[in-house]
């Protein structure tokens, strides 16, 4: 039963901090949601910061699937489309941790720390990937140009909900969406003719 109030409170906490945004959600607003009291909530969370770090723990877990390179072969670029998918996901899911990026991890430098891992880790499968491109053949890049589109990729990914919340864009499934394909044509100019028309098939395809 504990546990069960445990993932509630969890549960509850993410959906109010993905729809509200985390500095406009209290203890006592998830307690009233959960029609529970303060004390209950207190109980299996010291504040707000602990249910933070409770959430961040099962992002970095889902992020950390998403991340998972294939084994034993080089990646193409149908596999580069659906590890952005699994990322976008992650990134959707837990789009408050985005939101409010610069301000949580400001607060705690656990987070802060745990997060840069989740950034190199990112950023190493991105220069892997395209590495693997570039020895397939299907891709011309020299190695600064690996490491800058590698670093590009993650600003992009990292910040898109922001940029896409200050243009003004209501729709963040479609945001998310257009994220995909923002990060997909950064690898464009660097493909050859014909993984560049394949890329844009995909991405006519998904846009539809």
């Amino acid at each position: 039963m504990a546990r069960q109030t445990r993932q509630r409170i969890l549960d509850t906490a993410l959906s109010m901090f993905n729809l509200q945004g985390e500095p406009n959600v209290t203890t006592n607003h998830i307690a009233d949601e959960l029609e529970i009291s303060p004390g209950n909530l207190y109980y299996h969370f010291r504040n707000k910061d602990d249910i933070i770090e409770q959430l961040f723990a099962r992002y970095e877990e889902r992020m950390d699937t998403a991340l998972v390179s294939p084994e034993g072969r080089l990646r193409d670029l149908e596999d580069i489309w659906l590890q952005l998918h699994l990322v976008f996901e992650c990134i959707w899911e837990y789009r408050f941790l985005y939101r409010d990026l610069v301000d949580i991890l400001s607060r705690n430098r656990r987070l802060r720390l745990r997060f840069a891992r989740i950034l190199k880790r990112a950023a190493d499968g991105a220069s892997s990937g395209m590495k693997g491109l570039v020895q397939a053949g299907v891709m011309r890049a020299s190695a600064a140009e690996v490491e800058a589109t590698a670093t590009n990729i993650l600003v992009v990914a990292t910040f898109w909900m922001n940029y896409a919340s200050v243009r003004g864009d209501k729709d963040e499934n479609e945001a998310i969406r257009l994220g995909i394909v923002q990060v997909m044509m950064l690898l464009s100019p660097l493909l050859r003719d014909a993984e560049r028309v394949h890329l844009n098939t995909l991405t006519q395809a998904y846009l539809r």
